[in-house]
């Protein structure tokens, strides 16, 4: 599945062109590698790290979905990973 199509899937962004122009701006990390490619491909178990906001969000792939369906539906297709943080700085 083409990584921006999985992006709107998932509710990772708000629509379609949205998730294909995080892709080719090269904010995106598909297994830690840059992307610039709207249509790289994303599967199970791959690590997607992008930028939201003043936020970075790490995810692993679960599953791809069919089809845009409601949240809960699209929540199931990732698990979100905690960043590590140094308690001391």
């Amino acid at each position: 599945m083409r990584i921006d199509k999985f992006l709107w899937f998932a509710r990772l962004a708000r629509n379609r062109s949205q998730a294909q122009a995080m892709a080719e701006q090269g904010i995106m990390r598909l297994n830690g590698r840059r992307i610039d490619r709207a249509h790289s491909p994303a599967r199970v178990g791959d690590l997607v790290t992008l930028a939201q906001g003043d936020r970075i969000r790490v995810v692993r792939i679960l599953a791809l979905p069919a089809r845009r369906g409601p949240a809960p539906e699209a929540m199931a297709c990732y698990e979100e990973l905690a960043l590590g943080h140094n308690p001391e700085s």
